[in-house]
């Protein structure tokens, strides 16, 4: 791409870094994107409300359709003020890289209004991927367009910058926060045969956790990782009435990660019969598998192969979750992680930075899969 572009979105992406928003609250970062594509390119731009997309139709008999997605949403963490560009939203801060998939997206849309496809080309920009729902919402347009392949980069520090790393399958695993409260009828701290305490059901199926959740039941990686409890009040002269239990809940295999879910929610009521309590399911955070198409990691090794890009194989998925996998569940096609460097700090941690040298790499690796 040429230069004068490249210094565009990497401005672009700089901005964006001062301007973090979190997940659902992307107002100004989508309005920043939109009028930067409106500006610099003639593509159609389409406001979705939370997001917006950007197409491209050639002048003659389109070959085919494919899209590309690139997530806009922040995360809570305080940064280090001392980066040219900091944050200027204390206490969030694009810690994940999301500015720069975003920068690199536009980067390609000016390139692709210069030189011109010949496939219907469809660029997301989507909200709330750290929470899950912005995929869902976005994957839609998959169907409606009735595109024929979709494909999302993603940096991942701690590779050699450029390294495509892929994996067949499942790259990212599921999971969800999973929510159980118990609750029962109070009573003096005297007189506890007199009241309900959830807290043995609680303490019951914390315990089964270590079964239920045994590894050698299951094909792929499973995990149920408790992160609070919350039984009663601080008061020590009532005993406990409710209690609360939230997990995470995740699978390499979306299947296997509902059957999971499906034996905690019978253990769980079967705690609160024995101990006469009402009970209550909520889930939070939602992501399915993001399952990697084989033949479009075929497609990606061959092209890499073809422009002499260096690729390493994955061996075991990632245990984090990403919600691209709900564009997935629509059409072929794979999300690729892209290596960010041996000298970027890991992703959601304080001093992270995205790596500006990864723009233009991401821009080469769209036109290859448009070209394709």
């Amino acid at each position: 791409m040429r230069q004068e572009d490249l210094n565009k979105a990497i401005e672009l992406r700089h901005y964006l870094h001062q301007h973090p928003e979190l997940s659902g609250e992307e107002r100004k970062t989508k309005e920043t994107l939109m009028a930067f594509i409106r500006e610099h390119t003639s593509l159609e731009v389409t406001d979705r409300g939370r997001w917006f997309y950007a197409e491209y139709h050639p002048a003659g008999e389109s070959r085919g359709s494919i899209a590309f997605r690139a997530d806009m949403d922040a995360i809570k963490v305080l940064e280090d003020d001392t980066l040219p560009y900091a944050s200027q939203n204390k206490g969030v801060a694009h810690k994940c890289g999301h500015d720069g998939h975003s920068a690199a997206l536009a980067a390609f849309a000016v390139d692709l209004a210069r030189q011109g496809a010949d496939k219907d080309v469809y660029l997301v920009f989507q909200h709330a991927e750290e929470t899950g729902d912005g995929g869902k919402t976005c994957a839609e347009l998959i169907t409606e367009k009735q595109i024929e392949e979709v494909y999302g980069l993603h940096n991942f520090p701690g590779y050699e910058e450029g390294t495509l790393l892929l994996k067949k399958g499942t790259v990212n695993c599921a999971s969800k926060g999973m929510e159980i409260t118990f609750t029962g009828a109070s009573a003096h701290a005297s007189q506890p045969e007199k009241g309900r305490n959830p807290a043995f059901a609680v303490s019951e199926t914390v315990l089964a956790l270590q079964e239920i959740a045994d590894q050698s039941r299951y094909e792929g990686l499973l995990l149920a990782t408790v992160v609070q409890i919350d039984v009663g009040e601080r008061a020590f002269g009532v005993a406990a009435h409710q209690g609360k239990l939230l997990m995470t809940i995740r699978g390499q295999i979306e299947a296997e990660m509902d059957s999971l879910q499906a034996q905690i929610e019978d253990f769980a009521r079967g705690q609160a019969q024995r101990y006469g309590l009402a009970i209550q399911f909520d889930y939070y955070d939602a992501f399915p598998e993001t399952y990697n198409h084989p033949e479009s990691i075929d497609k990606v090794r061959r092209l890499a192969e073809e422009h002499g890009w260096k690729t390493e194989d994955m061996p075991d998925p990632i245990r984090s979750s990403e919600d691209f996998g709900w564009f997935l569940k629509k059409a072929p096609g794979a999300l690729i992680w892209l290596g960010a460097g041996f000298a970027c700090t890991p992703i959601h941690s304080e001093d992270f930075d995205y790596n500006d040298n990864l723009i233009e790499k991401s821009t080469e690796i769209f036109w290859a899969l448009t070209r394709a």
